[in-house]
C-alpha cells in the first residue's frame, strides 16, 4: 500500500514548489507592508505587474535582465562545482572595464571584430580576477570567501583608477570613461527600435546570454568535464580517489565562473551603460547573481527564468514611486524570496524528524506486536 505524503515532505522533496512558495511568501511580506504603511497592495502590484507586461515594459524587462542571467550563470556554475563565487562582482567590474578600454583603445576596428573583441577581453579579465583567488586557494589554502570580497574591492577601485587615465576618462566634465565605441555597441537599430515600440536601450545581447544558458547546461550535463567538477562539488575525497584532480577542477571552475561573470559586465556596458562612472559604491551586479542563482535552484535555464524574473522585480519595482510606493518594497520582496529560500534546511530537517519518528513507531509497533506473541505462548 502507498503511504500518503505529508505536505513537507512533498515541499521538502519538490524543490521547484519550495521556490514557488517562497516567492509567494516574499509578496506576502510585501503586502503587509504596504499595509502597514497605509498604501494600497492592489495599486502597488497592478502597477508592478501592468508596466511589465506592456511590450515596451517588457523590453525593458529583458535589457535589465541580460547582466542578471548571465552574472546567475556564473555563481550558478561555480554552486555546481562546490565552489561558492561570491566574487562575482569583482569579476564583473574587471569585465566591463576590460570591454571599455578595448572599445575605446580600438573604435576604429570593424563592428564584426570589435564586438567579439570586447566580450573575450571581459571574459579574460573575469577569468584571470577568478583563477587569482583559485590559485591563493589551491596554493597555500587561503579561504576563497574571504579572498572574493577583498578582490571585490580591489576590482572596485582599480576600476576607478583606469576611468580616471587620460586616455580612458571622458574629456567633458563627467567623472566617467568615454563612451564605448558605437562599433562595439549591442544596440538594435533605431528604426527597429521605433518600429516596433521598444525600448530604447533594446539590445541583442539576450541571444548571448540564452546561448550561455545552453552552454552551461551542455557544459555541466554532457561533457566529461562536467562530470568531474561536479564530482568535486559533491565529494571532493571521492573525486581525488577515483583519480580526479581537485586543485585544477576548481581553477577550472573559477576561471569558467569568472569569465561569464566578466562577461555579464560586458552585455551590460556595450548594451545598456554606454560608459562606467567612476564608482561611489559597489553595483551590486555580482550580488544580484547569487539571488538569480538561488531562485533558479542553481539549474541554467532555471537562472534563465529567474533573471528575468528579477528583472522584471526591478523594472516594475522603480515605477512604484508613481503609487507613491517606497521603490526599496522590491528589495524587501526580494530579500523575503532568499530568507525563505536559504532555509529550505528546515523543510529538510523537519522531513528527517517525521521519517525518524515513524520508524520510531513502527519499531514500537513491532515490539509491543512480538510481546504480545510471547505473553500468548505462556
Amino acid at each position: 500500500m502507498t503511504k500518503k505524503k505529508h505536505i513537507l515532505d512533498i515541499i521538502a522533496e519538490n524543490r521547484f514548489l519550495h521556490i514557488l512558495l517562497s516567492i509567494l511568501l516574499g509578496f506576502l511580506v510585501g503586502a503587509i507592508f504596504l499595509v502597514v504603511m497605509g498604501l494600497s497592495v492592489g495599486a502597488a502590484y497592478g502597477r508592478l505587474i501592468s508596466s511589465v507586461t506592456s511590450l515596451k515594459g517588457f523590453s525593458y524587462v529583458i535589457v535589465y535582465s541580460i547582466p542578471y542571467i548571465v552574472v546567475g550563470l556564473s555563481v550558478a556554475f561555480s554552486f555546481k562545482t562546490g565552489v561558492f563565487n561570491i566574487g562575482a562582482e569583482g569579476q564583473f567590474v574587471v569585465g566591463s572595464m576590460a570591454a571599455c578600454c578595448v572599445s575605446i583603445l580600438c573604435a576604429n576596428v570593424p563592428k564584426p571584430l570589435l564586438i567579439p573583441m570586447c566580450f573575450l577581453a571581459a571574459m579574460l579579465a573575469g577569468a584571470v580576477w577568478g583563477v587569482i583567488v583559485g590559485f591563493l586557494k589551491t596554493k597555500w589554502g587561503i579561504n576563497e570567501v574571504l579572498s572574493m570580497i577583498m578582490f571585490n574591492w580591489i576590482a572596485f577601485y582599480l576600476s576607478n583608477f583606469i576611468a580616471g587615465l587620460p586616455a580612458i576618462k571622458s574629456e567633458g566634465t563627467a567623472e566617467a570613461t568615454k563612451n564605448v565605441s558605437v562599433n562595439a555597441s549591442t544596440l538594435l537599430s533605431k528604426d527597429l527600435i521605433n518600429r516596433l515600440g521598444l525600448a530604447p536601450t533594446a539590445n541583442w545581447g539576450i541571444l548571448v546570454a540564452i546561448a550561455m544558458t545552453v552552454l552551461v547546461w551542455f557544459v555541466i550535463e554532457k561533457t566529461t568535464l562536467g562530470y568531474e567538477l561536479k564530482a568535486v562539488g559533491s565529494n571532493k575525497f571521492a573525486a581525488e580517489y577515483g583519480g580526479i584532480s581537485v586543485n585544477r577542477s576548481i581553477l577550472t571552475a573559477l576561471a569558467i565562473s569568472g569569465a561569464l561573470a566578466g562577461l555579464g559586465g560586458a552585455l551590460q556596458l556595450m548594451g545598456m551603460g554606454t560608459r562606467i562612472s567612476i564608482f561611489s559604491s559597489q553595483e551590486g551586479f555580482g550580488f544580484a547573481g547569487i539571488v538569480v542563482a538561488l531562485i533558479g535552484c542553481s539549474n541554467p535555464f532555471g537562472v534563465l527564468v529567474a533573471g528575468i524574473f528579477y528583472g522584471a522585480l526591478m523594472y516594475g519595482g522603480s515605477k512604484l514611486n508613481l503609487e507613491g510606493v517606497p521603490t526599496q518594497l522590491i528589495s524587501v520582496i526580494v530579500g523575503t524570496v532568499v530568507f525563505f529560500i536559504a532555509i529550505s534546511i528546515i523543510f529538510e530537517n523537519l522531513k528527517r524528524i517525521r521519517a525518524r519518528a515513524a520508524r520510531n513507531a513502527e519499531a514500537a509497533a513491532i515490539k509491543k506486536a512480538e510481546g504480545q506473541k510471547e505473553d500468548k505462548k505462556k
